[in-house]
């Protein structure tokens, strides 16, 4: 049901994540080290679970290999963010 749901938004579900993806980045872009670490990391991660799920769907490997590796690297970000890894 959750997938049929996902199908029928594709397309607005994969442009809510490329725009999380761009927010993001431009954050980091714009404050620097005064960026937050922990909110940038989780909402990036979010978009990549989103775009992941879409690509999956699609049977699209190489990105679902991209987004899939974006998830890893957001859950070591979250971790380093939130300080419970160095």
């Amino acid at each position: 049901m959750l997938n049929a749901f996902v199908l029928k938004n594709l397309r607005t579900i994969e442009m809510i994540g490329v725009l999380m993806r761009i927010f993001s980045f431009s954050l980091v872009s714009w404050l620097g080290p005064a960026s937050p670490f922990l909110f940038v990391w989780s909402f990036n991660t979010i978009d990549a679970l989103m775009l992941s799920w879409c690509a999956v769907l699609k049977k699209d490997t190489a990105y679902s290999v991209l987004n899939l590796f974006w998830i890893m690297v957001g859950i070591v970000g979250i971790l380093r963010a939130a300080n419970l890894i160095r």
